[in-house]
């Protein structure tokens, strides 16, 4: 079994494969442009797996692409890659359209290429997984959840850009038959993401004594699900679910930006013995363009065609990432001196 993943050396594709890795004895390989996001730390970890292989490319090289997929023949393709930042898709939409969008045509199209000189046994268990987010669907009412169903109504550059590669991802299945998945996640947490995220970016500015910004009101509600719920859900629906479907994934843990800052000092004041509280670093700042009020999603669907459920906890798995944090800030530091280069290449805004 050969398993290429997208954007393997992100925040959740890092996850995915060392658990892949360990887990399996299938043979891992990586395509990453490896920017200021990146752990480049878990890659260097991983070449030494005699399973795993490093492609440093970017997928709007659509030759290159080209080139490594017909060379490793993978029967499995996760798709993780993506920018993810809605600050930053608002500062430089262009951006967002060339390396969100642009880059899922060019996997799927060297990934139809391939299909289609492949036999009948080899097609017939090959699969095209895209990794989504609920930010497609809107902002969701009060007492609303969106499904499967629900229409598409973005209001992000980042948002519209995912929207229009699941566009791309089901018409591929249409028009060309490829076996493709779709999962539509909530928002990710837990060790090793990358500090303009808001519970890493929490914990980053309370170490540090700076304030710690809330958008607005801070009554913006998320479902936050822990990354290793994410990755098992991806490998159930992978393993059980429907080719041409898409499935919601989240944890059902819906908490305001006001509660989940709060929690997340109540801890460390309790793990640092805090005379004075985290909480005072609070600050309420301007609220962004275009910022979703609620995020919900009902996933019944994934639930009864995989029989996947979260095993976390949202207070277990945010005590876990905070322990992590704490004993690991030389990451986060390291990290924050590589974005510092990239944002400038980029045109984006540090948010440090």
């Amino acid at each position: 079994m050969k398993v290429l993943v997208t954007g393997g050396s992100g925040f959740i594709g890092s996850h995915l494969i060392e658990k892949l890795l360990k887990n399996t004895n299938y043979r891992i390989f990586n395509i990453d442009k490896n920017l200021y996001t990146s752990d480049k730390f878990s890659i260097e970890d991983n070449q030494l797996k005699e399973r795993y292989k490093f492609f440093n490319c970017d997928l709007i090289d659509k030759r290159k692409i080209e080139e490594i997929l017909f060379e490793i023949t993978p029967n499995l393709i996760i798709n993780l890659a993506a920018e993810t930042h809605v600050d930053s898709s608002i500062d430089n939409p262009e951006f967002y359209v060339d390396n969100n969008i642009s880059s899922t045509l060019n996997i799927l199209e060297s990934a139809r290429k391939i299909y289609f000189k492949m036999n009948k046994d080899w097609q017939n268990k090959f699969i095209f997984y895209h990794a989504g987010t609920d930010e497609i669907y809107g902002s969701a009412g009060e007492n609303e959840y969106f499904n499967e169903n629900s229409k598409y109504n973005p209001r992000s550059p980042y948002s519209a850009s995912k929207a229009s590669t699941n566009c791309l991802v089901q018409s591929w299945f249409h028009t060309y038959k490829i076996p493709v998945i779709i999962g539509n996640s909530s928002n990710n947490f837990g060790p090793r993401q990358f500090p303009e995220k808001l519970i890493p970016l929490v914990i980053f500015k309370a170490l540090n004594n700076q304030k710690i910004p809330i958008y607005g009101d801070g009554e913006f509600v998320r479902d936050w699900i822990y990354v290793d719920d994410h990755v098992n859900a991806i490998l159930k629906i992978i393993e059980l679910g429907k080719t041409g479907e898409s499935y919601c994934i989240g944890a059902n843990n819906l908490i305001t930006n006001n509660n989940i800052v709060q929690i997340i000092c109540e801890i460390l004041d309790e793990k640092l013995n805090r005379k004075i509280s985290f909480k005072n670093l609070i600050s309420h700042v301007a609220d962004r363009p275009g910022h979703d009020k609620r995020y919900a999603l009902d996933t019944k669907k994934i639930k009864k065609e995989t029989n996947w459920q979260p095993i976390y906890s949202f207070r277990s798995a945010l005590t876990i990432t905070l322990d992590w944090y704490l004993n690991n800030q030389k990451w986060v530091d390291n990290q924050l001196s590589r974005s510092n280069y990239n944002c400038e290449r980029l045109g984006l805004k540090n948010y440090f």
